[in-house]
């Protein structure tokens, strides 16, 4: 158990660090929402990622998501395993390079016990929902997080028993409402939170103690 380890099993004990390090979450985009997700996820003692994107750092995405000004030009996904491994470096993590489509994205994240959901656009939002609502994956989606103020409106919806949306439902990102670092980085806490809320409660309630 490394140091960043050990001071999470402070708080969570050791049984539950260990629990949560068991569960392989998937990561589909790795840019304000995925990215700051799982950076909230790894503090949080989960340790098996896989991380999913095409696309490369650019100076445009500094203002909100989880790289510096040295990685710019740099994969996403290799940036954030790096980043990542910073924080704890014992991770597990697995990186592909390519575009979540409707008809890879099972075979892609078929080991995920559950599956971040971190897009821009809605047609894939929707095809992910659509993919994984019936199995028993986790899904944590989010719609709603641009601009700044009312940062109150972005909440969590519990909408089936393996799935939830964050975010005020209406507010998209565009050059009106730009996706700024405060309501982006909101979303993403509270996706890592339910993530965190339902395997402790897991825990509980299957008796792993």
């Amino acid at each position: 158990m490394n140091l960043t380890e050990q001071g999470i099993a402070s708080y969570l004990g050791e049984e539950k660090l260990k629990y949560l390090q068991t569960i392989t979450i998937g990561i589909a985009g790795t840019g304000g929402l995925g990215s700051n997700c799982a950076m909230h996820l790894v503090r949080s003692g989960f340790r098996k990622f896989v991380l999913v994107d095409f696309d490369r750092i650019e100076e445009s995405n500094l203002n909100r998501q989880f790289f510096r000004q040295n990685q710019i030009g740099e994969y996403k996904v290799e940036a954030l395993d790096k980043n990542l491994k910073e924080i704890n470096p014992d991770l597990d993590i697995f990186i592909r390079y390519e575009t979540v489509t409707p008809d890879n994205m099972m075979g892609i994240f078929k080991n995920c016990d559950v599956v971040i959901e971190a897009f821009d656009a809605a047609r894939i939002k929707k095809a992910l929902v659509e993919t994984f609502l019936p199995t028993d994956k986790l899904i944590v989606t989010a719609s709603g997080m641009g601009g700044a103020g009312n940062a109150d409106e972005i909440v969590t919806r519990k909408i089936r028993e393996n799935l939830y949306i964050i975010g005020d439902m209406k507010t998209e990102c565009n050059e009106q409402t730009p996706p700024f670092s405060p309501k982006v980085g909101i979303a993403a806490a509270k996706q890592a939170d339910v993530v965190l809320a339902y395997y402790l409660s897991k825990f509980e309630s299957e008796g792993y103690e």
